[in-house]
Order: structure tokens, then sequence, then C-alpha cells
């Protein structure tokens, strides 16, 4: 188990080897900053040396360089000019800070856009928001203040230790002899704080998951009484994470005192041996005065290690769970040899097709072909592979060399991007966007959308009546997630996105489930008429979704079963036949 948590916390220290790019690209930012410490803490040094000869012209004026009221103002003036440059240090360095994270994050949202639908089904929206948000602070700290603060912390040391050596060697050795100490009780102590880091991290996932979840799932809850239900779990996820932070928070609790301990200690010495030495006349009362100064600047410094060690377990912890976005590789990508397509001239072919989830066969070598301007209808029972069949058209999932063909070219030697550009998709479960009526159908454009072409595509879709009655027509917010519609509207809206760019391929996954039959009759109505010359593919349960269909391919169990024009299907007695009689449809309806 140690060696286990010791690989983790190895691995998590390599992952911060990342942020060195995102770093050397601002070097420039950091310098400067790293410049005006070096001025601010030199301004800081200065001011205990002129306490000390201002302690010395008091006690000896005769022999002073300069007097003490002289000393009174030349430390006064330190002071100010050492605020001001500290400002510039912090200012430059909290910027480079803030780039980096929005670097990062700019990173992080290409990366998802990249990815397969495969990477998403095994995350959950709660921890990726959660990285996006909580991890990123913790780098944006560590890259920030963390950094600030340990060069800080090398200047003050490095300067600090020099002058007090310089007033007496043995002194010195003496006042920091405690910090050896606290430095090795830490480095036991930021082992452990690191595994805490990384479990209160992904606790916090937990945490977001769940919220994101109830949110999304609220209509549902209420539905079915469940609130108390949702309350109790949720409280029981935030108490194993409050209970893990208190965890940290006591470990990081026991950091300060041992920073403490280790400072008084040091203090305590210099006022015993120090001094001893001011009455044997070994060192003046200003030395006594400048070195007490000089270890004084050491407090903060230390008490700041036990956060700079803080940060950086936690942006270490952060940073692991972020590279898990950021060094995810997709698993569909385009072939050094991949080639646009620009029309489709000679349809869909599959030959042998077989498909996979993990060890579980979806589709099991499927042969059939599309011809260009045919119009298939796949039905089957539920968990037959019809929509893994629709996704694999648009290359949403994986597929193998030599089973798929577009116009007589294997599907993997065609780039994603212009294969898509000819596909209209419309899938089982219809999402919206949080905008407008006109953006959302006009999202399946490229460019701007014309007026004109978002009532030709809503009218298609049998939407376009809806549309009228809004309030604001194609201007109406239709909420997150489209939550202001029915769901026969959604569908609705969803065909007109996939009809509005025209495509030369359709792919429809189950489109009317939502719909009346009413309107499904008007809707089939318009899609006929967009249906002439274009290669559509319709999954759905409803068989009356069909009816314009030159051809249907009934699918079980991930093979075909039957394939070939209804009326025949219907003549065969088989398992279309069937499917027709549970729906109680008439043969000629079907025709």
């Amino acid at each position: 188990m140690c060696r286990n948590q010791n690989s983790i916390q190895d691995t998590a220290i390599k992952d911060l080897a990342l942020l060195i790019p995102y770093v050397t690209s601002l070097r420039w930012r950091y310098a400067g900053g790293a410049m005006f410490l070096v001025a601010t803490n030199g301004f800081a040094l200065l001011i205990p040396w002129f306490m000390k000869l201002a302690v010395d012209a008091l006690q000896h004026p005769l022999a002073a360089r300069f007097s003490p009221s002289a000393c009174a103002l030349i430390i006064v003036a330190l002071a100010v000019v050492h605020c001001i440059t500290r400002i510039f240090s912090r200012t430059l360095t909290m910027n480079a800070a803030r780039i980096i994270e929005f670097r990062i994050r700019d990173d992080l949202f290409h990366r998802l856009t990249r990815l397969d639908l495969g990477y998403f089904s095994g995350s959950r929206s709660g921890d990726i928001l959660s990285r996006f948000s909580n991890d990123l602070t913790n780098v944006r700290m560590l890259t920030g203040f963390g950094i600030m603060s340990g060069i800080n912390t090398v200047l003050v040391y490095g300067a600090a230790v020099t002058m007090m050596v310089r007033i007496h060697p043995w002194l010195t050795f003496w006042a920091i002899f405690p910090f050896p100490l606290m430095v090795l009780i830490v480095k036991k102590i930021s082992h452990r704080l690191f595994h805490r880091s990384l479990q209160a991290q992904e606790q916090l996932a937990t945490l977001s998951s769940q919220a994101e979840e109830t949110v999304s799932a609220v209509r549902l809850i209420k539905s079915y009484c469940r609130e108390e239900y949702f309350q109790e779990e949720f409280g029981k996820t935030a108490e194993r994470y409050l209970k893990n932070n208190l965890k940290l928070a006591r470990l990081r609790g026991i950091i300060i005192p041992v920073m403490a301990t280790a400072t008084g200690s040091g203090t305590l010495i210099v006022l015993f041996m120090g001094g001893r030495l001011v009455i044997s006349n070994v060192i003046t009362l200003g030395d006594f005065v400048a070195f007490s100064g000089y270890l004084a600047m050491l407090v903060w410094p230390t008490a700041v290690l036990g956060w700079i060690l803080t940060l950086s377990q936690r942006g270490a912890a952060s940073m692991s769970r972020l590279v898990a976005i950021l060094g995810a590789e997709p698993t569909i990508t385009d072939t050094p040899d991949a080639q646009p397509i620009d029309t489709l001239q000679l349809g869909i072919e599959a030959r042998n097709l077989t498909f996979s989830y993990g060890d579980t066969d979806i589709i099991k070598g499927v042969s059939f072909r599309v011809r260009t301007g045919e119009t298939v209808g796949i039905t089957g029972e539920v968990g037959s592979g019809k929509t893994s069949l629709l996704r694999l058209i648009p290359r949403l999932l994986p597929i193998a060399e030599g089973m798929l063909f577009i116009d007589g070219r294997d599907i993997n030697t065609i780039t994603t991007t212009s294969l898509r550009r000819l596909i209209g998709y419309v899938p089982q479960e219809t999402f919206l966007f949080s905008r407008t009526v006109a953006d959302n159908i006009g999202y399946g454009m490229a460019g701007d959308h014309s007026a004109d072409a978002l009532i030709k595509a809503a009218g298609q879709a049998g939407f376009l009546e809806d549309v009228e009655s809004f309030p604001d027509k194609f201007e109406t917010q239709v909420g997150e997630k489209g939550v202001t519609l029915s769901g026969g509207q959604k569908q609705r809206l969803a065909i007109a996105r996939a009809v509005v760019g025209n495509p030369s391929i359709l792919l429809l996954d189950d489109p009317l489930s939502a719909v009346d039959a009413g309107r499904e009759d008007e809707i089939l109505n318009e899609l006929g008429k967009f249906y002439a010359g274009r290669t559509v593919l319709i999954v759905s349960q409803r068989v009356s979704a069909f009816r314009d269909c030159d051809r249907i391919i009934v699918v079980k169990e991930g093979v075909i079963a039957e394939e070939g024009p209804p009326a025949e299907l219907l003549l065969q007695d088989g398992l279309y036949a069937e499917i027709c009689r549970k729906q109680q449809q008439k043969p000629g309806v079907l025709a």
C-alpha cells in the first residue's frame, strides 16, 4: 500500500513537469517578478542594518556615520520603496499564473472537444467540471503564489543568513539550528498531505457530479418524491468530504506550530546567547538589534514554507487529475493519407461489419448496401445494435479498416470533418443548447444561418407552427437542455437542425418517438419531400416512421435477420410482420 502511494506521488511529481512549458513561455514575466523580488528583499535587508547604525549612533554619536534622525528617514524611504517593488513583483507573478490558468483551461477544452464518445461514457460531467474549476485553481495558486513565495524564501534565507553570518557566525549557527529539524518533520507530514489532498479533490469531484446529476434530474426526483433520499445521499457524500478536509486541515495545522517552534527556539537562543555576547562586548547592541531584525525576517518565509509545501502537494494532486484529460488521446483520428469527400455518388456499404463495446459484441458481421438516394429503415429489438450501427457512419465510434465504405472508399481513409459535413444526424437523445431556437437550428449549418433557411428547415421538421406560437419566434430562449420545450418539440427542433445544412446523408435515430400520431403524418409528409435524392437511414421502433422507406433492415442480436422492401417483408410473415401486428399497423399503410 505504501509503495503504491509512493508510486502515485512520484507520478504526480512527474505530471508537474508538464507545467514547465507553460511557465517558460512566460519566463520574462517571472524574470521581471524575480528581479523586483530581489529589489524588494534588498530594501528590506537594509532596514535592520540602518537600525543597527541608528542604535550605534545613539551609543556613540561622535563615531556615527549617520545621525539617528537620518537613519530614521532612510528607513522610512526604504519601507516606501520596498512596498512599491513588492506590488510590482506580486503583479507580474500573479498575472503570469492567471495567464497559465487561462491557457491550461483552453487546452483542456480543446482536448475535450477532440476526445471520442468512449471517453465521456466513462467520465462524470461533475468530475470534469471540478477539474476545470477547483483543480485549475490549485494549479494557479502553485504557479502564482507558490512560485513567488518559493523565490522569496530562497532570497530571504540566503541574504538574511549571509548578513547574520557577517555579524557573528556561531550565533547564526545556533539561531538556525532548529530549522533542519523542522524541515525533516514537515517533509514527513507533506507526504501524507499529498494523499489527503488527492482524496479531497476526488471527493469534491464526486460531490460536484452528484449535485450536477441531481439538478439535471430534478423533475424526475420530484415526480417520485425522492427529495429526502437525494438529500440524504448528498449529505453522506458531503460529510465524507468534510471529514477528509478536516483531516487535511489538521495536517496543515501541525505544520504552522512546527514552524513557529523552530523560529521561536531560534529567537530564544538569540536572546540568551546574543545578550551574553553584547554584555561581553563581542558584538555591539546595534549588531544585536540588526541580528534580531534579520532573524525576524526569517519568520514569515519559514511560515510560508509550510504553505508552499501545501500548495505544491495540492498542485501536484490537481495537476495529476488535469493530466488525465490533457494526456488523453482520441481513438478516432485522421490517417496521414486521409482525403476529404465532397459528394456522395455510390452510397454506403458495410462488409462483414463488426463492432464491440469492450468484450461485448454489439454488431456481428453485418453486410448491406445503401444506394445513393435510397431511404432505408432499420428496426429491431432493444439492444440489437441499431444505434451503434448509425453512429459508425459518421465515425462517432471507432471502426476497423475494411468494414464500412462511403462512395467505395474505406471510411477510415476519409477525413472526419469532410465526412461529417455530408451528414445530418438526429441522435436518439436530443440535446439543445441554452440559447435561442434560431441558434439551435442554425447549429447544423456551417457559418451564419439565414432567416429563410431557418424557416424552411422548421417547416420540413413540422416545427414552424410551434415557432410561430412562441412569444419571440426564432429568438425564443429554449432554456437549459431545452427545458421550456416539450419532448416532441425538442425532437422536431433536432430534425430541423439536421436538415438545415442540406446534407447528402440523413441519419435519424428514433426521431419521432415523442411525436403524436397527428403531427407524425405532417412531419413524414414534409420529410418525404426532403428525402428526394438523399441517402437516408431511419432507426425506429415505430414502423409508421418507415412509410417512405425503399427497404427495411431488421436487426436481431447484432445480425441482420431480415432485409427487403416493406411489402415483401410483410408477405414473408417474419419478424417485421410480427412487429407490425404488435403495433396494429395496416399493410396498406406500410407498403
